[in-house]
Order: C-alpha cells, then sequence, then structure tokens
C-alpha cells in the first residue's frame, strides 16, 4: 500500500475558532484569495472536490467529488509550520513555542556570538527580504551574522554566502539550536543564505531548519513500525529533525517538489510520499500578493492530473495545509486557521461526502491505517477518514 500526503503550505481554509486570540479574525486564506482575484481558476482542483471544502468564489461544490472534502481544526497552540505539520503527524503542542517580538535575550544572544566568534546585527522582528538589503553590506564589511525572527519561534540567521561559507553558517545554526532549549526552546533555527549584490541582494535555495525533535510515537513513526519507509519532499525532513524520514529529498521550488513526487509514485512499491509545497507561503503569502498566491496554486492544478496519473489503485492522496497566510489582511504572518482537506483514494468515488468536524491528526491517523500501522489508542489525537 501507498500514500501521499501533498502539504500546500499556508493554504489556510477560514479562521478557527480562537482566532481572535492570535490577532487573525476574518482571515480566510483560500476565501480572500479567491474574491481578491475575482474567482479561482483551479479546474482540477475544482474537480476534485475544492469547492466541497468551503464557499469558494469561481470553485462552486462538486455533489459528487471523487475526493472526501472538509476542514480541519488545529488543537495545538501556534499558528506556525512546525506546529502544523507535527499535529498533521499526530504531534500536539499545547503551549506555545516561544517568539520574541522585541529580540532574543543577552542569555541567547551573548552565548551565540561568544560560541561562534561573530557578531550580531539586527536581531529584531523583520521581513527576512527586507533585512538583508537594509543590512547585508555592513554585514559583509563586518562579517556579522543578521539574526532575526518573526511572529513565528523562529531564530533566522541570514549569511552571504561569498562572506560566510554556507557549512559555517549551518555550524552556527547548530550553535544556535543547542543553545535554544528550554524557556528558549524555538521551533526552528533557520539558515537563510543569500547573495548578489548592495541593494541587489538575494536568498538562495540552500535554505537549511534546525527544527526540535517530535515527541514519539506519532503517525510517522507507527507507519515505519509497520514496514513502511518515509519520503519527505521538501522542508519535511527539517521540520522533523529527520526523525522517522527515511529518504530526504530537498527541493529548490514547488515545480522541482512536484516533480520529485510524481518520480517517487512512479518508482516506490510501498510507503509514504510526505511533500510539503511551501511557494504560497514563502513567496505569495508573506508578501500580501493575493494575485500570484492564486498563479501558485494554479501551477500546482496545471500538475495534479500527473499526479493522480502517477497513483495506483488502492493508494491514499491527501492534499492539506499547516496553517494560513491570508494575504488580504494587513498582517503579512501566519493566520490562525482551518487547514483544507481532499483526501481521495484511488479508484474509490466519494461521491462528495464531507468529513464533519475533522482535526489535523486526522491525516495521519488516516495514513497510518492505510498503511497497516498499529492503532494508538488514545496516546494520540486523530481520527481516520472514512475513504
Amino acid at each position: 500500500m501507498r500514500a501521499c500526503v501533498i502539504v500546500l503550505d499556508a493554504v489556510g481554509a477560514g479562521e478557527l475558532p480562537d482566532a481572535e486570540e492570535y490577532g487573525d479574525v476574518g482571515s480566510n486564506t483560500l476565501g480572500n484569495v479567491a474574491s481578491a482575484v475575482g474567482g479561482l481558476d483551479l479546474p482540477n482542483l475544482e474537480a476534485l472536490g475544492l469547492g466541497n471544502v468551503l464557499p469558494l468564489e469561481g470553485c462552486p461544490p462538486q455533489p459528487g467529488a471523487p475526493a472526501v472534502a472538509g476542514r480541519l481544526l488545529e488543537r495545538s497552540k501556534g499558528k506556525d509550520t512546525t506546529t502544523g505539520h507535527w499535529e498533521l503527524m499526530g504531534v500536539l503542542t499545547p503551549t506555545a513555542f516561544p517568539t520574541y517580538p522585541h529580540g532574543f535575550p543577552d542569555d541567547v544572544i551573548d552565548p551565540f556570538m561568544n560560541q561562534t566568534g561573530r557578531g550580531v546585527l539586527g536581531n529584531k522582528p523583520a521581513s527576512g527580504t527586507e533585512i538583508i538589503q537594509e543590512l547585508g553590506e555592513v554585514h559583509q564589511a563586518t562579517g556579522k551574522w543578521i539574526v532575526y525572527t518573526s511572529a513565528d519561534s523562529v531564530f533566522q540567521i541570514a549569511a552571504h554566502e561569498e562572506t560566510i561559507p554556507l557549512e559555517e553558517l549551518y555550524d552556527g545554526c547548530r550553535v544556535a539550536r543547542a543553545i535554544l532549549t528550554g524557556r528558549h526552546a524555538v521551533g526552528r533555527v533557520i539558515a537563510r543564505p543569500f547573495r548578489g549584490e548592495p541593494g541587489e541582494y538575494e536568498r538562495t535555495p540552500n535554505r537549511h531548519d534546525f527544527s526540535l525533535e517530535p515527541k514519539r510515537p506519532n503517525f510517522l513513526s507507527l507507519v515505519r513500525d509497520a514496514g513502511n519507509a518515509v519520503y519527505g519532499v521538501g522542508k519535511i525532513s527539517d521540520i522533523f529533525a529527520g526523525c522517522d524520514v527515511d529518504e530526504s529529498f530537498p527541493t529548490k521550488s514547488n515545480v522541482d517538489g512536484i516533480n520529485r513526487t510524481i518520480e517517487l509514485l512512479e518508482n516506490i512499491e510501498q510507503g509514504l510520499v510526505f511533500v510539503n509545497l511551501v511557494e504560497t507561503d514563502m513567496l505569495w503569502g508573506h508578501r500580501n500578493d493575493p494575485v500570484n498566491f492564486h498563479r501558485c496554486l494554479q501551477d500546482f492544478d496545471r500538475r495534479l492530473p500527473d499526479i493522480l496519473e502517477a497513483l495506483r489503485p488502492g493508494d491514499l492522496l491527501i492534499l492539506t495545509s499547516d496553517h494560513g497566510c491570508d494575504p488580504t489582511t494587513p498582517s503579512t504572518d501566519h493566520s490562525r486557521e482551518h487547514a483544507l482537506l481532499l483526501a481521495y483514494a484511488a479508484g474509490r468515488n466519494a461521491a462528495g461526502r464531507i468529513h464533519e468536524e475533522g482535526e489535523f491528526a486526522d491525516v495521519g491517523a488516516t495514513v497510518n491505517g492505510w498503511l497497516g500501522g498499529k492503532s494508538p489508542g488514545k496516546r494520540l489525537p486523530g481520527s481516520p477518514i472514512e475513504l
């Protein structure tokens, strides 16, 4: 048996009941993008059942859609990539990872500088593309790290690849990861390399995330205990700190990720292909660009038939998301939203069935059951989706 889970990063499906606590009332990434562009043009996702997830301009419901559709509730606290992906695989985060709206304190920054032998610039919340333009030239002149954060629980380190070698940047991230424990245990330390000249700096594809390790058992570990391999495409291995990912395939773009996914589906005989497609979040959600957010979804929609064609009878495909990042709101941060759900069993027709009152961990529970994993009982959240 085989399963494929594709996370369309930040493609949220409407505010969660506690969105007010996060300042996200009114956020609805899919719905608001649809309105902003005058209606979605996603014929293949529409045919699969996207319009059954929630009301979407330009994407009407399909009563006979082959996929089970729904919206998933997040039980964890937070609205970041790590929290969302972990909960999809049954790992709850009852206390939100720490965030640093005023920058990191001295008991983090001082040992980081001492252990890496370099000073620090920035140390504040910032847009990654903007802070390298602001501080890149000083960074190149001084050799100091550019350290910044966001509304998410992240410690981000930017460095020009010709000023600080890539491996030294990664080593610096490992130092930060070792420091950021206990009350400072941020979800991710992220290497953000860039290149270019002052005023024209560009981030490179050599980003690398250093995450906390998720608790076990989880649905990835149960899937592997049942004799299945887990193939991580994109930043999946980074998000799970390499735990319970047998083979990792980092990608440089959504196109690369889709191609790798199809290649795996054409060749593997058993296991889970777990995919993150990040561009909706990284390139367009955080930049408040609904037009290109829609175009990015259209790029995926055009390749969806190729993914479906690579499935074999009895395969499971789940399309979902990890949080929102509504590009139509004033905020450029993630938004506290439901995850979308489209679950399709190749060779079966769900006839437009809706998965009611689902939660993030239903994804992992469904995959685990599909691939013959042991039932976790009450140790893990989530219930299998009726397919």
